[in-house]
């Protein structure tokens, strides 16, 4: 017997056109060869060639995956599936449609009965049917038909390969396709964040060495990073669990701009040194905030550079629950089983453009414990391409610009708190260039002041003023605390049935990261503009302040190459 050719075209979820992809299925004597074939010049790290082998005669389905070294793995499974019901229609005396329920998705095969007995189709793990699969629908929506069949080609010997290669679970296989197709980068390793740690005196930092700021509450990495294709997703992924500290703390994931340039300013100046050798807002409170937003180094060694400095660029914002991990055994509540770590995952895919090359990233919890925090940290990217190489000639440009950061990463090395809302608004400046197509701020900001009425407790409006003028207002706010008591195994318990990390906050609970809001700036005049942040912060009272941690960058989107910096 000759082996037949089937050739199925692939749609768009929501499209009725068919894409550039074909599916191709080979019948012979009872069994299928099912792959997909892809024009790839220079495919992705980690991408397989995925091959399907059915054996109707024992009633088998072969799967193999044949990655880049040549290295093959295979695993199997019934052809047969009891575990699906389907309901069936006659369309004609030939045709027959099977109608079944997946995950709450409605799944139509229409198959046409020949002469002969066969099962040809490209999805054999829906089970065994009779005839030739004409077309597949998902909800309502053709995803697959048959285009062309080409009957008469020579037998190939043997049609389904002896060797299929080393034998792994469906399982083992899965993980090890995302393991090979996620580029990760390992930057932190259960690292411990704490008080009580020397300054390094290092004059030169190296790459991928771990060191201790201001008092081992933040710690650093320089490292080189992949400058991967535009089409990857980038994400952070932070473990976090208590060492000593039992407290909800603040947390921030962050990276330096500019830092590696001898001739700019940079936080890095104030990681080495004092955070007094960054540029000083004085409020009109007579407090002195240093290097909250861009501006212009007093440092001798910048005299006579033209770079500015802007403020670290917060990836991620995050807070520690009450205890997690150390003190799991210290508390016992019926219908309460406390989780070992806190796992925050966020897309930072805007901010990719600093995360390649030479970067510095930092990692930063306040504490003043012996023992503190142990975290660590991956950068994860994920492809949406089998091509390495794509075409991103008419794709916008990115460059991200920030403006205003007053999470105080030093507070332990005398970093002044975000209280300047107290008497006064946030004004910077920015410009606009004819080439922009998008610009969108991101902004985090959460309030803090752990009393009753403390800003921490009270909901506050962000008002964001462009030229002057209210554009915004956001007022961040969690209501759904509660939701966490897992996290939090020593979280004070009142007398109401309440627990401290129950309570509503501004824009944060204990063991959450909070999310960025974006706020749209397309369709400004090309020029100088500004941005103001006011927030009504609470007066002190009680012994105690309230402050807000701000940070907030412009993500420019350009047809054309822009200067990150003069």
């Amino acid at each position: 017997m000759k082996i037949e050719t089937y050739t199925y075209d692939l749609l768009d979820y929501d499209s009725d056109d068919p894409t550039e992809r074909i599916t191709l299925v080979e019948s012979h004597d009872g069994q299928l060869k099912i792959w997909t074939p892809l024009d790839i010049k220079r495919p992705i790290p980690g991408y397989c060639q995925e091959y399907m082998y059915v054996d109707n005669g024992k009633d088998s389905i072969y799967y193999q995956y044949q990655f880049d070294g040549n290295t093959i793995y295979y695993h199997t499974a019934p052809l047969q599936r009891s575990d699906l019901k389907w309901d069936t229609q006659t369309v004609d005396s030939k045709t027959t449609r099977y109608i079944t329920s997946i995950n709450s998705n409605r799944i139509e095969l229409t198959f046409k009965r020949e002469k002969r007995p066969k099962n040809v189709t490209p999805l054999p793990y829906y089970g065994k049917f009779d005839g030739v699969l004409q077309e597949m629908k998902r909800n309502g929506l053709v995803l697959m038909r048959l285009k062309d069949v080409q009957p008469g080609t020579t037998k190939r010997s043997p049609f389904i390969p002896t060797d299929m290669g080393i034998r792994k679970s469906g399982r083992e296989i899965s993980n090890l396709k995302k393991e090979k197709l996620v580029v990760t980068t390992h930057i932190f390793d259960n690292e411990q964040i704490c008080w009580g740690k020397e300054k390094p005196t290092l004059t030169e930092i190296p790459f991928d060495t771990t060191l201790h700021y201001a008092g081992g509450t933040l710690i650093l990495k320089r490292m080189m990073l992949p400058q991967l294709p535009a089409h990857y997703q980038t994400f952070i992924e932070l473990r976090q669990r208590s060492n000593g500290d039992a407290y909800d703390r603040t947390g921030s994931v962050f990276v330096i701009p500019g830092a590696g340039n001898e001739l700019e300013p940079t936080f890095l100046d104030a990681i080495i040194g004092h955070p007094d050798s960054l540029p000083i807002t004085v409020g009109r409170d007579g407090e002195k905030y240093q290097g909250i937003v861009e501006g212009i180094s007093q440092m001798q060694k910048y005299r006579i550079s033209s770079f500015v400095y802007e403020p670290p660029v917060e990836l991620m914002r995050f807070f520690t629950p009450f205890g997690i991990g150390k003190y799991n055994d210290r508390v016992q509540l019926d219908g309460l089983d406390w989780e070992e770590e806190t796992y925050y995952k966020q897309e930072v895919t805007d901010l990719q453009t600093l995360l390649q090359n030479e970067v510095w990233i930092g990692v930063f919890i306040g504490n003043y414990d012996g023992g503190g925090h142990r975290v660590s940290l991956d950068l994860k990217s994920y492809p949406n391409d089998y091509e390495w190489e794509v075409d991103n000639s008419q794709a916008p440009r990115t460059h991200v610009e920030s403006l205003v950061n007053t999470c105080n990463v030093l507070e332990m090395a005398g970093q002044n708190y975000g209280k300047i809302f107290g008497t006064d608004s946030i004004k910077v400046t920015f410009v606009t260039r004819t080439s922009d197509s998008v610009l969108t701020l991101r902004y985090i900001s959460t309030g803090h002041g752990g009393w009753g009425t403390g800003d921490e407790f009270t909901p506050k409006e962000n008002e964001l003023l462009i030229d002057g003028e209210r554009r915004y207002v956001y007022t961040p706010w969690r209501s759904d605390c509660g939701r966490y008591r897992e996290w939090n195994p020593v979280s004070g318990n009142f007398w109401n049935g309440l627990s401290s990390s129950d309570y509503s906050r501004s824009g944060w609970c204990p063991g959450t990261a909070t999310q960025p809001v974006y706020f749209d700036l397309s369709g400004l005049e090309p020029g100088t503009h500004t941005l103001t942040i006011a927030i009504p912060q609470g007066a002190p009272a009680e012994g105690g302040f309230s402050h807000w941690n701000v940070s907030a960058q412009l993500i420019r989107q350009s047809r054309t190459t822009v200067n990150a910096r003069p």
